[in-house]
């Protein structure tokens, strides 16, 4: 006798004879209107539970459900798909609902653009190259301007040669002198100041220092001239051997000296991160008359300049 298959053995059958198979289903919605028309482009996507591989009873769905939602990390969004329509029989055996996967479309977004820590990162690396680039073209601009010197007068205003003893109580021939040196300091720089000093300016006969001064430190204005006057004094300064052929000099009025001093400027062009850093060696050759006490003035070629 032929007993008619129920909905339910029509299932058990399907699902014991054939083998389990990812199912796919397509959703299509129309862009034009909503009278079913699916002409638009389709795309497939994996259904989790179908009436092949699913059994009909409700537990099942629920259980998937529950498992499917559990797997989902904080980083996706579940988009649940149902079955509309074509249920058999009217009942609640259809399609359960199906959950799918979706990632969001700023997760790789966000990912492909740089990092708002890279981002300070270079843009500090970029500023700094620039501005190194920048200060390097401002020191090559300003190392051309160097401070000139031109030494105007020399004037004695005590000059004593005579017999005495050294720290050690050896006789020699002792030398005071007392003079100062008139001088014009220029700065050739259009865009920055510059300072300007000298630690020793001295008074040399034949190789001996008989008088030294210094020269203090002065500033000077972009494009700007600065007269100075230094005070050179020596106090019973030994000559040893040099003594017996001054003698015979200071009995003529003529005594030959030599000035020379070194003038070192400073000019900080980007404050202190760039400065622009010169020095101007001066030597220049003066006979000092020791029965006048008037100013010598030198002339051009009385002094070398480097």
């Amino acid at each position: 006798m032929m007993h008619a298959k129920t909905d339910s053995d029509v299932t058990s059958m399907d699902t014991s004879s054939s083998p389990k198979r990812a199912a796919y289903y397509v959703q299509s919605p129309s862009r034009d209107s909503h009278d079913g028309d699916k002409s638009s482009t389709m795309q497939a996507t994996p259904a989790c539970n179908s009436p092949v591989d699913s059994p009909s009873h409700h537990s099942y769905g629920h259980h998937s459900r529950a498992s499917s939602s559990s797997r989902v990390s904080g980083s996706y969004n579940i988009a649940t798909w149902g079955r509309k329509g074509n249920r058999k029989h009217g009942g609640d055996k259809g399609w359960p609902e199906c959950k799918v996967i979706d990632e969001e479309e700023g997760y790789y977004g966000e990912r492909k653009g740089l990092s708002r820590r890279t981002q300070i990162f270079v843009g500090v690396v970029g500023f700094a190259l620039i501005f190194t680039v920048f200060c390097l073209i401002i020191a090559g601009a300003a190392r051309p301007f160097k401070v000139r010197v031109s030494v105007k007068s020399l004037t004695v205003h005590n000059f004593y040669f005579g017999e005495g003893a050294d720290m050690t109580g050896v006789p020699t021939k002792m030398l005071t002198v007392n003079c100062s040196v008139r001088m014009t300091l220029y700065n050739p720089a259009p865009f920055f100041g510059i300072h300007v000093c000298s630690k020793a300016v001295n008074l040399m006969y034949s190789e001996i220092t008989v008088a030294t001064g210094e020269l203090r430190k002065q500033y000077i204005h972009r494009k700007g001239t600065l007269p100075v006057s230094v005070n050179l004094q020596g106090s019973k300064v030994p000559l040893y051997g040099a003594g017996a052929s001054l003698t015979d000099l200071v009995d003529n009025g003529k005594v030959p000296v030599t000035l020379i001093f070194e003038v070192r400027s400073t000019g900080n062009v980007v404050g202190k991160l760039v400065r622009s850093k010169h020095r101007r060696h001066a030597s220049c050759s003066v006979a000092i008359d020791s029965h006048n006490n008037g100013p010598i003035k030198l002339k051009e070629n009385a002094c070398t300049y480097n």
